[in-house]
């Protein structure tokens, strides 16, 4: 160990981590329908009595945990991830029966293509169906494998016995009505594979960090807050609810991969730049820094069509320092898979900045 190590950081519980980023997963929560994985997160942190938390009106959630220097001392720190997804609403309901959605973040049509999904009704409950491109069949239509994927050739076919309007409109379902994909979660060779590790993962993360925290009975340096944000995936979900004291915010979400990435499934990353410009250079070199001193393996990167809600609270007139780190994940917006690995070295990172 070099001289600038410092002690081994406390044992997280693996098992714990990926049984609640499971959990989350299969909990529906495309961006503005985010409320019962938000209140997944609140009962999860509702076995740490030390934890303040509170719903914002917007509907996140703000926690609170006190540092070494007690709870009356003012919030300088901050780390954020978001529970909403990629998802869609109902735009139309069709004459045939079927469901025109609109996209609820940035994906493309063709990686849900075959989707199974539900349709979230005011007051019926959901109903089962698939997305499909509206000329499927090989059999009987022309250039079914060149069609373009796009809001108006995709929709969603109902496993109902429907085959007109005011058939869709008795199961309950209305224009604006939610639509979540299934995440298809699968823990496999160490791999976790689901739709939305973007950005539940990171959510996970900071909920095992918090959990090692009160196992091993330490408290954070400084007092912290942690938002889990809802409104992340259409730019908006860190531009508000942090405490003025704020001195730094890390944020917690996904790096991508890809070609001319450094970023892998197995480590951790940390991103200098996004879309929008440089993150804080001293904030970064500091997170650097304390991955260095724990031996924790990181790529360093730089994702030209990627923002994060560190940025959404910059954009909003925030004055602290930010920067933004997270798992690796492959294929973003799309099937996504990461690695154990890359989930406990993001933990380990997180306690060593909250510890530090």
């Amino acid at each position: 160990m070099n001289q600038k190590q410092k002690p081994a950081l406390p044992a997280i519980d693996t098992s714990y981590m990926i049984d609640f980023l499971t959990r989350l997963l299969n909990t529906p929560s495309p961006t503005g329908f985010s409320s019962q994985a938000i209140a997944l997160v609140e009962k999860e942190l509702a076995a740490f009595p030390e934890i303040r938390t509170q719903w914002t009106r917007k509907g996140s959630l703000l926690a609170f945990l006190p540092g070494e220097n007690g709870p009356e001392t003012p919030t300088t720190r901050g780390l954020t991830a978001h529970v909403d997804t990629l998802g869609g609403m109902v735009r139309e309901i069709k004459a045939s029966g079927r469901l025109e959605l609109t996209n609820v973040g940035g994906f493309a049509w063709g990686s849900v293509e075959g989707e199974n999904c539900l349709v979230h009704t005011r007051e019926n409950g959901t109903v089962r169906g698939s997305l499909l491109p509206h000329k499927a069949s090989v059999h009987v239509y022309d250039n079914v494998r060149d069609d373009k994927r796009d809001a108006a050739s995709m929709e969603v076919r109902l496993d109902a016995q429907v085959s007109n309007a005011d058939e869709v409109r008795e199961l309950g379902i209305e224009v604006g009505d939610f639509v979540s994909f299934d995440p298809r979660v699968e823990v496999v060779n160490g791999f976790v594979k689901s739709r939305h590790l973007d950005d539940k993962a990171a959510v996970a993360n900071l909920l095992t960090a918090i959990k090692t925290l009160h196992d091993h009975n330490l408290k954070p340096r400084e007092s912290t807050c942690f938002l889990f944000s809802n409104f992340e995936e259409v730019g908006i979900g860190g531009s508000s609810d942090f405490p003025v004291s704020l001195e730094e915010l890390v944020a917690v979400d996904m790096a991508a991969i890809g070609n001319g990435q450094a970023s892998d499934e197995y480590h951790a990353s940390i991103c200098i730049k996004d879309a929008s410009g440089p993150y804080h250079h001293e904030l970064s070199n500091k997170l650097r820094d304390l991955a260095a001193a724990y031996d924790i393996p990181v790529k360093v990167d730089i994702y030209l069509h990627y923002s994060s809600d560190a940025k959404a609270y910059w954009r909003a007139g925030g004055h602290a320092a930010v920067a933004l780190i997270g798992p690796g994940v492959d294929s973003s917006h799309h099937y996504e898979r990461t690695h154990t690995d890359a989930l406990v070295d993001t933990t380990r990172w997180i306690l060593a900045y909250l510890l530090s």
